[in-house]
């Protein structure tokens, strides 16, 4: 079983920057991916950002070339960096792994809000 943690969410006008983290604990060597989803009220949830086991990202075409997803040598933390936030980016994020049979644990998410 996994536990994950995220910080680094707040307010921020258009424009700005700010950089999640995601801190995992627990049973890590069976973690395939780790990624990093958001929901907007009255939205379903989506991907922004996957990291893969192998160190692969991939990216939802709304945030290519604004965001940034990493990790630690560790592979224990992984991080956002979010760079010329829109106001269409605000949502709760949140930090998601999956293992290698299939199973998904969750963070309990933070807000990001951006105002124009």
């Amino acid at each position: 079983q996994v536990q994950l943690v995220e910080s680094g969410g707040g307010l921020v006008q258009a424009g700005g920057s700010l950089r999640l983290s995601c801190a995992a604990s627990g049973i890590l060597f069976t973690i395939n991916n780790m990624g990093w989803y958001r929901q907007a009220p009255g939205k379903q949830r989506e991907m922004v950002a996957i990291i893969t086991s192998g160190g692969i990202a991939n990216y939802d075409d709304s945030v290519k070339g604004r965001f940034a997803i990493s990790r630690n040598g560790a592979k224990d933390t992984i991080y956002l960096q979010m760079n010329s936030l829109k106001p269409e980016d605000t949502a709760v994020y949140y930090c998601s792994s999956r293992d290698f049979n299939g199973r998904t644990s969750w963070g309990q998410g933070t807000q990001v809000t951006v105002s124009s």
